[in-house]
């Protein structure tokens, strides 16, 4: 079946940075055949998207709140997408997930076909 395994989440000071990694297995089709997504969700609030590659061409597109702090990138060799997170602040602290996608360039949640787990992150000094 498929699975989504995220890593890289833990606490960090604000300004710090950190580095998340999500490795895909089980599609039925080649792994760039999906687009791939970052959504988080802090305490309270309701899950966000942070971030999307899309499959083929690899545009990339960020929420407001993270453009120009986080990057987001795929090695479809490896079956995994990494999101680059700079400049953290408080607000970035969440439960941060991966989703793939069989749609060009998904962004909202019902677009997404398959869930990891989700990895925490907390930015705290």
């Amino acid at each position: 079946q498929v699975q989504l395994v995220e890593s890289g989440g833990g606490l960090v000071q604000p300004g710090g940075s950190l580095r998340l990694s999500c490795e895909s297995s089980g599609f039925t089709l080649d792994y760039n055949a999906y687009a791939m997504g970052w959504f988080r969700q802090a305490p309270g609030k309701e899950r966000e998207a942070v971030s999307c590659i899309t499959k083929g061409d690899g545009a990339t597109y960020y929420a407001d709140s993270v453009k120009g702090r986080f990057t987001i990138s795929r090695d479809n060799a490896k079956n995994t997408v990494y999101l680059q997170m700079n400049s953290l602040k408080p607000e970035d602290t969440g439960v941060y997930y991966c989703a793939a996608s069989r749609l060009h360039a998904p962004w909202r949640e019902y677009e997404y076909d398959y869930w990891g787990q989700g990895t925490q992150v907390t930015v705290s000094s």
